[in-house]
């Protein structure tokens, strides 16, 4: 399967429970099409670079996606028509961004 990364910027009213329902909900229809959400990293609440929306805050959340395009379209379908999500993106990777702090204790671990 192709492999995708999505990031999304939710509203800055909405509390971390609700972040975490949205991307449930988000994650439970890429499954229904097939595919796999292997990692979420939720970043938090950032300042953005400018207003969007006329939020000045946002919720940050990062989706690692192995899935056929069927169910890419369909996440972003659901994206769009959230109101709570003031942005998203998504783009196709050949391999996902691994984090730097398991690349350090895999490091440490073999030394």
């Amino acid at each position: 399967m192709t492999k995708y990364e999505s990031m999304l910027i939710a509203r800055q009213d909405l509390g971390q429970t609700q972040v975490n329902d949205i991307v449930e909900t988000l994650s439970e229809a890429i499954k229904r099409e097939g595919g796999e959400v292997v990692n979420v990293d939720n970043w938090g609440l950032k300042n953005l670079a400018y207003r969007i929306k006329k939020n000045r805050k946002g919720y940050y959340v990062v989706l690692n996606i192995s899935a056929p395009a069927s169910a890419i379209f369909e996440y972003e379908r659901l994206a769009r028509l959230n109101e709570d999500i003031i942005r998203f993106m998504t783009v196709k990777v050949d391999e996902f961004a691994s984090n730097e702090k398991e690349e350090v204790a895999e490091q440490e671990a073999n030394n």
